[in-house]
């Protein structure tokens, strides 16, 4: 009641809040159309939250058509204002051409931006963009360093990657890259070997 009392006033964080509620059914019925009009309300005031779950619907094809250079659109608008889920989908969009024209260095700066924030599918998909050299010179440690803060913050996907990596390093290469990655976490993602 009183998020619509909020919403009804203009207020952004309402608008997102009461938008969750019904795209999550959560007090009231699941209805994607209203939760599409209310994030859509509150994303054009700026707020990043509502901008991403606009990028979700649109990505996911939620209550709207599927439409990747709308997902591309507002997770761009979040991404720009430091939200790191938004950053991670957008580096995914620049990686695979969707919604916006392939690009893999805009990938990689997405990813990073995102990763160092501590987003686990951030840090992985980095990883492998090192691990492949795609937008980025290929650089096993850095990527095994990637793979490995990925894996220790519980991304199974950076577990397994950085577990084949090791295969093709040498001991000295390994233990490098897991001091690195140590550095890495200590500094709150600001050392991390670049």
């Amino acid at each position: 009641r009183w998020y619509k009392l909020a919403a009804e006033q203009g207020y952004a964080n309402a608008q997102f809040n009461l938008g969750v509620m019904y795209h999550e059914g959560e007090g009231v019925p699941r209805d994607d159309k209203e939760a599409l009009r209310l994030y859509t309300l509150a994303a054009k005031q700026g707020d990043a939250d509502a901008q991403y779950n606009l990028g979700v619907m649109y990505d996911e094809g939620e209550g709207v058509p599927q439409d990747d250079k709308e997902a591309a659109k507002w997770y761009g608008l979040a991404a720009e204002q430091g939200n790191d889920m938004a950053q991670s989908n957008l580096g995914v969009m620049y990686e695979n051409g969707q919604g916006v024209p392939q690009d893999d260095k805009k990938a990689v700066k997405w990813y990073r931006l995102s990763a160092e924030q501590g987003n686990d599918m951030a840090q992985s998909n980095l990883g492998a963009m090192y691990y492949n050299g795609q937008g980025v010179l290929a650089d096993f440690v850095i990527a095994h360093m990637w793979f490995n803060i990925a894996a220790a913050n519980g991304n199974e996907i950076g577990t397994e990657n950085r577990d084949v990596i090791a295969e093709k390093m040498a001991s000295e290469d390994i233990s490098k890259a897991q001091a690195m990655a140590r550095v890495c976490m200590n500094s709150n993602y600001e050392k991390c070997g670049y």
